[in-house]
């Protein structure tokens, strides 16, 4: 597989040869920056068993929390696609925005104005330090492929995202859509 190289906006797909990692296997990561000091992303297709509520309980809202990567899990995130409401925000690429205001995100969840296909949440967040991420590459960890679905991503139903770019991948990645998660309980 022909990976392009990494910029902000691009998808990270776990190379099926990552199998023994936990925090990246069957990833689909979203690049929120990358640049000479490090990279920084979000794991888009790793909900986890808690909503926005559970965590901040002023917070009426059922809207998933994701894991977003290995690093400051104690941490919530977000990327949204609604800068006009949310100041501060930072764009990402292609309408995708990552932070802001956190104040006035609860305060439009409150008001109905926020729905799970404005915004994702994460607890943690997918960290490289300078060169980690090139290392990886080049020892096929990672497909680096264009994000052809703009800020529709965030929307995105996680839970056969990885299967679809194998698939989508083709030849021997289409071998490993139909692979079990874990191939030692096969």
């Amino acid at each position: 597989m022909i990976s392009i190289k990494p910029k902000k906006g691009n998808l990270l797909i776990a190379e099926p040869s990552i199998i023994g990692d936990m925090s990246f296997n069957r990833s689909i990561v979203l690049l929120a920056d990358h640049n000479t000091d490090g990279s920084i992303g979000f794991i888009l297709n790793k909900p986890l068993d808690y909503t926005i509520k559970d965590l901040i309980p002023e917070i009426e809202a059922d809207f998933k929390v994701y894991n977003g990567g290995p690093v400051e899990q104690d941490n919530l995130y977000f990327i949204h696609k609604v800068p006009e409401l949310i100041p501060d925000s930072i764009e990402i690429s292609l309408g995708i925005f990552w932070g802001g205001d956190f104040n006035k995100v609860a305060e439009l969840i409150a008001e109905n104005k926020l729905n799970e296909k404005h915004i994702r949440f994460f607890l943690g967040y997918s960290g490289w330090q300078a060169n980690q991420l090139d290392e990886e590459l080049k020892s096929n960890s990672w497909v680096v492929t264009e994000n052809i679905y703009k800020n529709e991503i965030i929307a995105k139903n996680c839970e056969a995202f990885w299967r679809e770019k194998m698939l989508e991948f083709g030849g021997e990645y289409s071998i490993w859509s139909n692979s079990p998660e874990n191939p030692s309980l096969n």
